[in-house]
């Protein structure tokens, strides 16, 4: 008999505290950690661990603003509808259109950067493997959220082992010599470091992309965010400690491929296989929650009527955005003709990242004017004043960040401007199309 029952548009709250922070810890811990270290410790010497404590700054305002945001509005493809709600429907369309070309940049260098890794072992051909690792995350992503989260827990699990594998089994080669000097480069070093080790952080909120699949969101939200926060910042200190005990600024600092030295330096040929491992597992933990954001963030738009409605559709025994899904699965294979420069694809990657930061720090404050009853209702609520303190911070910061990043590329800002320009010109259509949501709802349908 045929189905003539409706199409679903709600998802299943499969999500727990765990899948909160194997999504967040999956997406903050990828590629920089495997590349970053060198370039800041040529800047800050030993200090560099103290730079990173500093990077640590910007993201735990825009952590606090998620935590808070999460815990009042859980929503699926939370940095669509946070800002159309409370801010404009253009803001949340414009910042998601641009996130379509962020996160395609950032599957695209997580993939290359994965496959090179590997690549120390089995010679493998760049643009095919890429690709087919895409196809494996599609079928990841199709059996489900749950299933998707549980990869992503097994990764984190491996990654997390793998991390304090090298920074325990790395102490009886740590040199306490290799400390001192501690602030040879002086303040003005530390300071230096501190954009460069930013990057370390970005996506630790992740999971309040998935808000409306989240069991008891008001509460799992902000606690997996804080808890993210912490094991991030406890991993990358384990590690950046050892890497420095081992090698000692000066080699680490000089290195191409700092941790992988450390850890031949520390285990011998082992190590080699130890890093490797770690890295594949981190950056394949990466790709999968970023993937996952992207269909959620392409389904919220289309549920209020931004994109074709088909890709609101949600299906199959296991419940998932099927259309949203292929189409970020296409948008990925798209990006495989961008440029393999990393420096491009990494600003492509961060510029749209740091808007939606900024965006949603505007949307708290618009929630505080229109919605204060949404703010008592919410279990985590920081005081409102240093909400908007937060919320100002949180947008000088974005600014300050994204203007830094022009003199390493412009081409990125002008690609993303095009594509802005495209997207202005689809809203002003969409807009004006019959059926279409332009005005914000400011509901808890979905909590």
């Amino acid at each position: 008999m045929p189905n003539n029952a409706p199409p679903k548009e709600e998802l299943r709250r499969d999500i727990g505290v765990t899948g909160i922070v194997a999504l967040g810890l999956g997406t903050a811990i990828g590629v920089s950690v495997y590349s970053v270290l060198a370039p800041a410790t040529q800047l800050a010497g030993v200090a560099m661990i103290v730079s990173m404590l500093l990077a640590m700054v910007p993201m735990m305002v825009y952590a606090i603003i998620y935590g808070f945001m999460g815990a009042a509005v859980p929503v699926t493809g939370a940095s669509y509808e946070w800002p159309r709600r409370f801010v404009h429907p253009f803001l949340g369309f414009i910042i998601s259109w641009l996130r379509i070309a962020g996160s395609t940049s950032a599957v695209i260098v997580l993939t290359m950067v994965l496959v090179s890794y590997a690549g120390a072992f089995i010679a493998l051909p760049l643009k095919p493997t890429m690709f087919a690792l895409l196809v494996f995350v599609l079928v990841v992503n199709l059996l489900g959220v749950s299933a998707a989260a549980k990869s992503q827990g097994v990764m984190l699990v491996i990654l997390l082992g793998t991390c304090a594998l090298f920074a325990f089994g790395s102490v009886p080669s740590i040199e306490v010599s290799n400390f001192t000097p501690f602030a040879s480069h002086g303040a003005a070093g530390v300071f230096a470091a501190v954009p460069l080790l930013i990057s370390l952080f970005l996506g630790i909120e992740s999971a309040t992309e998935v808000g409306g699949e989240v069991k008891n969101p008001a509460r799992s939200i902000p606690l997996g965010i804080a808890i993210s926060i912490v094991l991030t910042a406890v991993v990358y200190l384990m590690v950046a400690i050892a890497a420095l005990g081992v090698l000692g600024p000066e080699k680490l600092g000089a290195s191409s491929a700092p941790l992988l030295d450390a850890g031949i330096a520390a285990f011998g040929p082992a190590g080699r296989y130890l890093i490797v491992a770690s890295a594949v597992v981190a950056i394949g933990s990466s790709i999968n929650a970023t993937f996952i954001i992207m269909s959620r963030f392409l389904y919220a738009m289309a549920r209020e009527g931004m994109l074709p409605s088909p890709l609101a559709k949600v299906s199959g025994k296991h419940d998932v955005p099927l259309a949203a899904i292929l189409c970020a699965f296409v948008l990925c294979c798209i990006g495989l003709f961008l440029p393999e420069n990393l420096v491009f694809l990494f600003l492509a990657v961060n510029i749209p990242t740091i808007l939606k930061y900024s965006a949603t720090c505007l949307a708290a404050v618009g929630l505080l004017r229109k919605r204060p009853d949404l703010y008592e209702a919410a279990r985590f609520r920081p005081a409102k004043g240093m909400i908007y303190a937060l919320a100002v911070a949180g947008v000088g910061l974005g600014i300050l960040i994204i203007v830094a990043g022009w003199s390493a590329d412009w081409r990125p800002y002008a690609l993303l401007l095009a594509w802005a320009f495209i997207g202005c010109l689809y809203y002003l259509i969409i807009g004006r199309r019959p059926g279409a949501k332009a005005e914000p709802a400011v509901s808890l349908a979905s909590e």
